[in-house]
């Protein structure tokens, strides 16, 4: 069994003396998980860097079985943002989260696409912060736990959309949530639009699509956390406003 397909590399970790085990997001092949032979030496480890683009082969005699890649560089971007804190620590939010919420070996092509290009926006777009929020909200939509934010779960109005139910992920405008509103989620304006937004609107959106993240989809993963990378990352945001 073998084929080759780019991916984004989500870990790494020494095997043995010489070798490492990679995870890679591919479009066609989804979350893979194989041996780079020589991957803890110097000529390869620099390039197995979380968020690297890479060109990979992977072999196998069975599919079933963990496999081996070949791997060459295509693009890195932990040296990107390595100068830039709350852009490295987005790369390192994305790849955990990618990690974490995946089903291995299964095709999300859109999110593939999605991802790459949040990722070749962080440090370099006055807009990936924003990006990166969106990027949240199609990662939840992926994994069947999508929001909608288009118009009142009670009342049907597309205006004036003030909370999120923490129930449904639906919006409610202040008229239709009532004497309801101290239970509901605020929603910021960007989580709606991609529109440039302050850091503190920014921070307040995070907070949203973290709760989805911890009560909807990480229970549906079984008993794990979600990663630490992501709140830091939410946490260094917040510090922005």
């Amino acid at each position: 069994m073998d084929w080759r397909d780019q991916g984004i590399l989500l870990s790494s970790r020494r095997h043995g003396e010489t070798s490492a085990i990679i995870e890679a997001f591919t479009p066609d092949h989804g979350r893979h998980m194989g041996v780079v032979r020589g991957g803890a030496g110097r000529r390869i480890a620099p390039i197995l860097q979380p968020g690297a683009q890479l060109d990979l082969h992977w072999r196998a005699r069975l599919e079933d079985h963990l496999g081996s890649f070949t791997v060459e560089p295509v693009k890195s971007r932990a040296a990107a943002v390595m100068g830039d804190r709350l852009a490295l620590s987005a790369l390192n939010a994305v790849t955990a989260l990618l990690s974490f919420s995946l089903p291995e070996r299964e095709p999300h092509p859109p999110l593939y696409h999605r991802s790459v290009a949040l990722l070749d926006m962080l440090g370099t777009s006055e807009l990936w912060q924003l990006a990166y929020l969106h990027w949240e909200l199609a990662l939840l939509d992926e994994m069947g736990f999508g929001l909608d934010l288009s118009a009142c779960a009670v009342t049907g109005a597309t205006e004036g959309l003030a909370y999120v139910s923490p129930r449904s992920g639906r919006a409610v405008t202040a008229e239709g949530a009532g004497d309801w509103k101290d239970r509901l989620l605020p929603l910021p304006g960007c989580l709606r639009v991609l529109r440039p937004a302050p850091a503190a609107e920014i921070a307040e959106a995070l907070r949203v699509t973290g709760y989805f993240l911890e009560t909807n989809l990480a229970p549906s993963l079984g008993d794990r956390p979600l990663p630490a990378a992501r709140q830091r990352f939410a946490d260094l945001q917040a510090r922005q406003g």
